[in-house]
């Protein structure tokens, strides 16, 4: 999907926003948000994601800032991802504005390139929105060939073609390369997806491992990875949060980490899901990223525990005084509640199923009456991280849980 967020709003408000310059930033008011993504429009006078509010009005004056709204983004993507569907059951979901589609056995449909222009035209007639398919043999020249041409385009992009589109590009141009490793491959005398392609395999392994032969296949456009539908469980359920000032302190992060340990097991739940392994996700101020995890001796889904084991994890490898710039709880190693052998504790075997009634109790209360209805004392604050618990501004592109509860676009 193109600038999905800003399309979105342009499809559900034409009159204010369709053909304008317009962003989507949280902290809308504080002037002091992150721009998520800018239309087209916005882009053509110089904004660009992961600038300030600030700066992105000092590039373009007449700029619309809009305060994210992830329940309509939601509907949306069910909206798209209903009608992808309609002409295959092949449809993998990788964030909330993209997917794969195996059309391989659905030649009742047409050609290839009719397929993709059936689902164009719907996705442009039913949702008034852009996107961009790409046509190709596997998922990596698929999606290489949906960002070549933008918006609202259909890219070919054939095996054959590979040595003369791609081979030219810098090696980062291959999805799954990321910054550092093309820096790593610079250092080595590879700068080109050709250069790439033309280096000795066991060269590669010696010092990428089994991603050196990966990267080989890649750069002549060789993927043999399948799509893979939208399964009834999730593999892990997680949230992050960027914070509009940076925490130094000890108390400040665990009031973020009860919120995200609150909204990740609330999730946990819906899905009725337990997890078996807690990660933590910590970002400084230069944008350094680490990541630490731990398995649990008994699985769980109550918030309590993850908030525990997260704190736990965070005091271990972080330092009280150093600056946080965003958090984030992963839970992993997920198993259906119903199928999970839970030993309980000598000493809490009672307290347990009433902290299970509990659970459940508050879930229903929430679900009726919102996410603020019923609170710990210790989320009973105006910490920027409550704003998580705010399902119209909360969400990552990158979720994809809500596409197994049932509400749709058009209910």
């Amino acid at each position: 999907m193109n600038a999905f967020y800003c399309s979105v709003h342009a499809a559900e408000e034409p009159d204010k926003y369709k053909g304008k310059a317009t962003a989507v930033a949280g902290s809308v008011e504080l002037r002091k948000g992150v721009v998520v993504t800018s239309s087209y429009e916005a882009r053509a006078r110089g904004v660009r994601t992961g600038m300030t509010v600030r700066q992105a009005m000092q590039a373009c004056p007449e700029l619309i800032v809009i305060q994210p709204d992830f329940d309509v983004y939601r509907r949306y993507s069910k909206g798209f991802l209903r009608i992808v569907g309609s002409y295959t059951p092949l449809v993998e979901a990788v964030s909330i504005d993209e997917c794969y589609a195996d059309i391989t056995g659905s030649g009742q449909f047409g050609q290839p390139l009719e397929i993709a222009e059936l689902i164009r035209k719907r996705v442009k007639e039913e949702l008034s929105l852009p996107c961009s398919i790409g046509v190709a043999p596997n998922k990596l020249l698929a999606k290489i060939a949906s960002d070549m041409r933008k918006p609202d385009a259909i890219t070919v992009l054939r095996r054959r073609e590979v040595p003369k589109l791609l081979w030219d590009k810098p090696c980062q141009t291959l999805v799954g390369i990321g910054r550092k490793t093309a820096e790593k491959l610079t250092r080595m005398n590879i700068r080109t997806i050709g250069e790439l392609a033309a280096a000795d395999e066991q060269w590669l392994v010696d010092r990428f491992g089994v991603y050196g032969n990966w990267m080989k296949r890649a750069a002549n456009g060789i993927d043999d990875s399948p799509v893979e539908p939208e399964h009834e469980a999730a593999k892990s359920i997680g949230h992050t949060t960027t914070l509009p000032a940076d925490l130094t302190e000890r108390e400040q992060y665990r009031a973020v980490l009860l919120n995200l340990a609150d909204q990740t097991t609330r999730r946990l739940r819906r899905q009725g899901m337990m997890c078996h392994t807690v990660q933590i996700t910590i970002r400084d101020p230069d944008m350094k990223t680490i990541t630490r995890s731990e398995t649990i001796d008994i699985p769980t889904d109550a918030a309590d525990d993850v908030y525990r084991e997260a704190c736990r994890l965070m005091d271990r490898h972080w330092k009280n005084g150093m600056p946080v710039r965003l958090l984030g709880i992963t839970l992993q190693g997920l198993s259906p509640k119903a199928e999970t052998p839970v030993q309980l504790d000598l000493f809490e075997y009672e307290a347990t199923p009433r902290k299970e009634q509990l659970n459940q109790v508050m879930d229903k209360l929430r679900d009726k009456f919102g996410e603020s209805a019923v609170l710990t004392a210790g989320m009973l604050t105006d910490d920027p991280s409550a704003l998580i618990r705010n399902k119209k501004l909360r969400g990552t592109s990158l979720q994809t849980d809500f596409l197994r509860e049932k509400d749709s676009l058009e209910e």
